[in-house]
């Protein structure tokens, strides 16, 4: 299957608007992981999977990480986020969450995490 899982073409412009419009928190990991930074890795940032736009994804580890701010602490998008993750987890890929909080203030705990997820998943 594609790296896409059939995302519409509507899904493709709207990750480009999002890409020109990236958090604070997501253009610091992006700058951390851009350009295979990150132990060689080819990350894609706000990537088009099936009806969703990912924060981040690497094809090869099959890995998605998400950036999420205040909004996902209301009870509403909690509950949609863990769709998404269920969603997104049918296709085999592995979801990771980090607050902007956590990128903002233990960025190096998250990159460890995501090298120790890209390792854990990436084939030998």
């Amino acid at each position: 299957m594609s790296m896409f899982y059939g995302a519409h073409a509507s899904i493709f412009r709207n990750a480009e608007k999002l890409r020109n419009n990236m958090t604070p928190a997501e253009k610091k990991l992006w700058e951390a992981i851009s350009n295979k930074k990150l132990n060689g890795f080819r990350f894609k940032n706000q990537h088009p999977i099936s009806k969703f736009i990912v924060d981040f994804y690497c094809h090869k580890a099959r890995l998605v990480i998400e950036i999420d701010g205040e909004v996902h602490n209301q009870r509403e998008q909690a509950d949609y986020d863990i769709g998404r993750t269920y969603e997104l987890e049918s296709f085999g890929l592995i979801v990771i969450r980090f607050s902007n909080n956590q990128i903002e203030n233990h960025f190096e705990e998250v990159l460890k995490e995501i090298q120790k997820r890209l390792l854990e998943q990436s084939p030998l």
